[in-house]
Order: C-alpha cells, then sequence, then structure tokens
C-alpha cells in the first residue's frame, strides 16, 4: 500500500488523524502527514481516506492502482 498527501488540498479537518491516529498525524502547519504507512490497518486507513473530505489523502495498491479517490 502507498499513500500520498496532497499538501495544497488539505484543509486541516483531521478526520484521517482521528480514524489512523498511527498512520497520520498534522504537522507544525496543521497539514497531514504520514506517520507511519503501517501504523494501522489497510481498511482503516482506506476509510481513513474515505473521510477526507476533500480526498487529499491518496490510496494505492501494492500493484499501484489508485483505490481512493476513485478515478
Amino acid at each position: 500500500m502507498k499513500i500520498e498527501i496532497d499538501r495544497e488540498a488539505c484543509i486541516s479537518v483531521a478526520t484521517c488523524v482521528q480514524i489512523a491516529p498511527k498512520t497520520f498525524e498534522l504537522d507544525d502547519e496543521g497539514i497531514a502527514i504520514i506517520k507511519d504507512v503501517k501504523g494501522n490497518d489497510k481498511e482503516t486507513i482506506l476509510q481513513a481516506a474515505k473521510s477526507c473530505p476533500v480526498n487529499a489523502v491518496i490510496v494505492y495498491d501494492d500493484d499501484g492502482t489508485q483505490l481512493w479517490p476513485k478515478k
């Protein structure tokens, strides 16, 4: 699994941090960052990505297929 954060899109709602706190945290600017890509299980990480109101969390499977947001 690969996770990216679109820093320009992130609006600091932090639902990703609330749902998957072992994977995401906010940096000093209040923007989401990846703390540990394996901090939470894959389903929790995907749920956290889906919770972002601006789709700033992008999730890919191991083959590089984008899982979220759906293309």
